[in-house]
């Protein structure tokens, strides 16, 4: 893995509460202890507050008592599904806080979706942070890319909190506009993910199909991680997984998706914008899935009506 910047302790600390304490949650949480700051944590599985604690943070069992430890005004960071689970957690927050506090959503919400919990929010007085973020479970040792939206004031109050989850303090986020525009960027960010992680898969699997020589896989990730014009984390991060599992055994060809990606299309096709490599990537996830495709039998059965192809049976 490709060293990046020492991470380096900040003077100016907050206290931030943290709901969802899963494994970017966690890893958030414990980054910002480190850094100084004062973190309680709200999960409804014990014992990851339990491990959460253990690195120095409060916890709480609710989120009234979440709330309730909080000094106003108060900042909470939430690190929970997108979609209903976020939803409810918002309206439960709006319940309890004041004006003057803030949410933010760190989460991969639909940037629409925001909007509307944005002006909820708003109409009690509570900001409305969206904060894009990068970084998995890679991001407690190098750090979170975040690309943050919300008003200039509450943004700016929870500068040194993202300055200690960023790879530097002046490095790999920002406050990119208005509330909606973090999501919208991380949205059209993990487009592009999913357009990268096609066009290598692709790739070393042209090269792993020429058997004629026998090419080593993880040597040719190794060679074209340094110099090369496709040097990539995401290559640094496939080298790893063909050095443990060169022929990928015991691996499903079988891809989900979170979701981004049908919202980076649907937002290309509404603004007019031409897409077709993220948009092939999102149709190859799709087709992983179908075990039994319908749609090749189809191909198949015309094949043998119009030319009397041979279909392979099952």
């Amino acid at each position: 893995m490709t060293s990046r910047k020492p991470h380096t302790t900040r003077r100016c600390s907050m206290q931030l509460g943290m709901i969802g304490l899963g494994k970017m949650g966690a890893n958030m949480a414990q980054r910002l202890l480190r850094d100084g700051h004062h973190v309680v944590g709200f999960d409804p599985k014990p014992e990851a507050r339990a491990t959460t604690e253990k690195f120095g943070a409060q916890s709480a069992a609710t989120l009234e008592e979440l709330v309730g430890k909080l000094t106003a005004p108060r900042a909470i960071w939430m690190m929970v599904p997108a979609g209903d689970i976020t939803g409810g957690t918002v309206d439960a927050l709006l319940k309890l806080l004041a004006s003057g506090d803030t949410i933010i959503d760190g989460g991969n919400s639909n940037y629409k979706d925001t909007l509307a919990r944005a002006k909820a929010a708003d109409g009690k007085g509570v900001n409305y942070v969206d904060c894009g973020t990068s970084g998995g479970v890679w991001g407690l040792a190098e750090g979170y890319s975040m690309m943050i939206g919300g008003a200039k004031d509450a943004v700016e109050r929870l500068n040194p909190v993202f300055e200690s989850l960023a790879p530097a303090k002046d490095q790999g986020w920002g406050h990119v506009g208005p509330v909606g525009s973090g999501h919208f960027t991380k949205m059209v960010h993990n487009g592009i993910e999913y357009g990268l992680m096609q066009a290598y898969a692709e790739g070393f699997s042209i090269l792993g199909h020429k058997q004629d020589f026998n090419l080593d896989l993880h040597q040719v990730a190794e060679i074209w991680r340094y110099g090369s014009v496709v040097r990539s984390w995401l290559l640094d991060l496939t080298a790893d997984a063909l050095e443990k599992n060169p022929k990928l055994d015991g691996i499903a060809p079988f891809v989900p998706d979170s979701g981004e990606g049908r919202w980076t299309v649907a937002e290309a096709i509404d603004l007019d914008v031409a897409a077709p490599v993220i948009t092939q990537a999102l149709i190859e996830r799709l087709r992983s899935r179908d075990a039994d495709s319908f749609t090749d039998k189809l191909l198949s059965a015309m094949r043998n009506e119009f030319g009397g192809h041979a279909m392979k049976k099952e």
